[in-house]
């Protein structure tokens, strides 16, 4: 192709362009570390699709324009040099796909393992959270400086390593935040992973919101919890007050259950003592 060719070429797939590129928003930043990856991917992916999209459509219009008024259709020549350039063109596109999906993918933070997600939890500065699906609700399980407390709300801390670790009691469930890039399947008897880190920016009043992303059933659409993501300080303050609420709860559980324990042993001691006594009622000689 002569290089007038070529500059037609790449000025109609630019003009084919314009269009896209125009209607195309801005791209939002990052809400966690797990969607800085896959955002990453998509534009590493465009970068290389936009070149490659010019050259096809200009291609494509050259030969609209070229042959416009032909008759008919000529069969096209073997050309072995170009049917090599565009395999080998091919195999180095696919081979690029492959390397940016597998960098990202490696990572703990798109792809947890149960190793990966051990040692983090293992780690002193990192929350953990058990989600636990049925059908149709979840239910956020947290511990905090040794006392175990349940929210309604999935209650996240910024800029701090998370830990979810999700199961379900029934059914194929799926944990999905869009918002903050997070997705994992929940599966009966099999415990799942999300590890991330939550900017500052994503700190807000209004709560992002959890899907399920897996038909389980006629509620599968009400199937939606509340995220709210706190700064660090604002965080400890919250699982404070609900580990101090969940012990007062158990405190007190633990007094109604001694109470009715003491108010039992008094009533049978009661009835005994009565027994005893219309025993020697009845054993006394009447006069």
């Amino acid at each position: 192709m002569s290089r007038k060719r070529l500059s037609s070429v790449l000025t109609m797939g630019l003009m084919g362009l314009v269009p896209f590129v125009v209607a195309a928003q801005p791209a939002a930043a990052a809400s966690s570390v797990t969607s800085q990856y896959i955002d990453n991917v998509s534009n590493l992916l465009l970068a290389v699709a936009l070149p490659i999209t010019i050259i096809v459509e200009g291609v494509l219009f050259y030969a609209i324009w070229k042959f416009r008024k032909a008759d008919e259709a000529k069969p096209t020549q073997e050309n072995r040099r170009l049917e090599i350039t565009w395999t080998a063109a091919t195999a180095v596109v696919l081979l690029f796909v492959g390397l940016v999906a597998y960098g990202a993918m490696g990572s703990p933070y798109v792809l947890a393992s149960q190793e990966d997600s051990q040692q983090m939890m293992e780690q002193p500065d990192t929350t953990v959270v058990h989600v636990d699906s049925y059908q149709w609700s979840w239910q956020f399980h947290y511990q905090h400086n040794g006392t175990n407390f349940t929210s309604e709300n999935l209650v996240l801390p910024a800029e701090k390593q998370v830990v979810l670790r999700i199961t379900s009691r029934d059914v194929l469930h799926a944990v999905h935040i869009p918002a903050l890039g997070l997705k994992k399947d929940a599966f009966p008897a099999r415990t799942t992973y999300i590890a991330t880190e939550i900017n500052e920016d994503s700190v807000r009043e209004e709560p992002y919101v959890l899907y399920c992303a897996e038909f389980c059933g006629a509620g599968h659409s009400n199937m939606l919890a509340d995220v709210i993501v706190k700064d660090q300080s604002e965080y400890e303050q919250w699982a404070s007050e609900q580990a101090q609420q969940a012990r007062e709860e158990a405190s007190g559980s633990s007094s109604d259950e001694s109470s009715n324990a003491t108010a039992t042993a008094t009533n049978e001691t009661a009835m005994n003592a009565t027994a005893t006594d219309e025993t020697a009622a009845l054993a006394a000689p009447s006069v």
